[in-house]
């Protein structure tokens, strides 16, 4: 759960939390859950309160209204959205707020029945009516509850994201270039919340770009469902490579991170692109899910073993010290014990430096939910631990091999520990989800901070999947 603002104290955010003023109209906190592409629509939200006159506070305890944006991706992701919704409806009922706004995808997965499920909550807003968030927050505090739902047809072209007030640190920022997904993954819902995909114009795209390097931004992230798809909707074939082309222009921008990859897409010019730029990083997020062919076809993800492989091995040769990260499911209907060693076969054979396992989340209006051959949820989270177990072997065997390399490292912020020890990533750590390399610099600290900058580390140390270093001589 992320109670917004994050703001990083030593980084001097331009929209910082100040005390409230008379002149607003009110105050505000947010809740954000999930995944960047939601923590964008917050961000967003935040800014279009702002501009509305809404004054943000840190707490959400005394301000006169909170807004959730929830996530709905599996079972555990609901649970947790509507935990905190309880716990802003108890909030307001203590006397603690006025009023709780509910946006986001279980908003628009439970939008029939999220009213009468937490009676107390005054407002719903979908996905695609995420820029109404000060009309109704207008209309909560004035009084007018004869509209408590906002919902909104998917658009043609995503909703653009421009004006967003930050709460990343001020030097990396998330970039969403879609939205929606035409995917027919039998396990996931998401097309059902977040509609098909939608190609964001490129010079959209590039003008939110120039718009996060003029606030200081060194890093972007690239999000979406599926970031290889980006293009085929809107221009008749994915054009990836043309948006990264211009997006390497931008003035300011020196780290480019990819995630979610889906490897249909994935050509041999964008294989060339990425290993041929300065400033595209040697790591890609690809959720690849599972590495047996039979399970791949039951959950139809159309890309089977021996492509994924092909594009695998021309990943490694090609793009020089890459990390890649991936995603598996583990228990998926109908997986049986040779399908799942087959996984960590292939796991231990590809030695992916980042991976994440999930067990199966039965999704009730899913395709999948109506396959036979479910196991039980403790077979589904022995395979989990097995294979993280295996993959935990390979992670910190290659922490301790960067020990004596010299890396490219972003400094997050201060440690808050010691004045002179840095929490920073590599080009190798995506913000929020990987390791971290704790940067030790003498003569550093409040009076000479590091935040923001992008410099050489020797790695001295690791321990466990963090590393440790201290500035490069030279």
């Amino acid at each position: 759960m992320k109670q917004l603002p994050i703001i990083d104290p030593s980084a001097p955010a331009p929209l910082a939390v100040e005390p409230p003023d008379a002149s607003c109209r009110g105050t505000f906190a947010m809740v954000s859950l999930g995944c960047p592409k939601n923590l964008v629509d917050s961000e967003r939200m935040l800014g279009l309160l702002r501009e509305d006159g809404w004054q943000l506070v840190a707490d959400t305890a005394g301000a006169d209204l909170v807004v959730v944006n929830t996530c709905a991706f599996i079972d555990a992701s609901r649970a947790e959205s509507y935990g905190v919704v309880r716990e802003m409806v108890a909030l307001k009922q203590a006397g603690g707020t006025r009023g709780v706004i509910v946006a986001g995808c279980l908003a628009e997965r439970q939008k029939e029945t999220l009213l009468d499920e937490v009676p107390g909550v005054d407002a719903v807003i979908g996905v695609f009516s995420r820029d109404d968030v000060a009309r109704a927050a207008e209309r909560l505090i004035g009084g007018l509850g004869d509209q408590r739902s906002l919902f909104r047809p998917a658009p043609a072209v995503p909703l653009e994201d421009r004006g967003r007030m930050r709460v990343t640190p001020r030097h990396m920022a998330y970039l969403k270039i879609s939205e929606g997904c035409d995917r027919t993954c039998t396990f996931c819902a998401i097309p059902k919340m977040r509609g098909k995909h939608a190609t964001k114009p490129m010079e959209e795209v590039v003008r939110e770009a120039r718009e996060l390097a003029a606030d200081g931004v060194r890093e972007l992230v690239i999000v979406a469902q599926d970031t290889t798809y980006y293009g085929l909707d809107l221009y008749g074939e994915p054009r990836l490579v043309e948006l990264l082309g211009e997006l390497e222009k931008v003035e300011g921008i020196e780290w480019i991170r990819l995630m979610y990859l889906y490897p249909e897409h994935f050509s041999d010019r964008l294989v060339g692109t990425i290993a041929d730029s300065p400033k595209i990083l040697p790591y890609l997020d690809m959720p690849l899910q599972h590495a047996s062919d039979p399970v791949l076809k039951r959950m139809q993800r159309r890309v089977m073993r021996k492509p994924t492989e092909a594009l695998l091995e021309s990943l490694r040769a090609r793009i020089p010290d890459l990390v890649l990260r991936t995603t598996f499911i583990t228990g998926f209907p109908g997986e049986t014990d040779a399908q799942f060693d087959e996984l960590v076969d292939f796991t231990r054979r590809w030695r992916f430096e980042r991976v994440g396992v999930f067990t199966y989340s039965l999704e009730p209006d899913t395709p999948a939910a109506r396959l036979d051959g479910h196991l039980p949820e403790e077979v589904k989270a022995e395979r989990r631990d097995r294979l993280m177990e295996v993959q935990q072997g390979i992670a910190h065997d290659h922490a301790r091999r960067q020990v004596g390399r010299v890396l490219e490292c972003i400094v997050d912020g201060p440690s808050g520990e010691r004045d002179d020890v840095w929490l920073a990533r590599s080009t190798g750590d995506a913000p929020d989800i990987d390791c971290l390399v704790y940067l030790t610099a003498e003569g550093s600290g409040p009076a000479a901070p590091l935040t923001g900058r992008i410099l050489p580390v020797e790695i001295v140390a690791a321990s466990g999947y963090d590393l440790a270093g201290v500035p490069a001589e030279g």
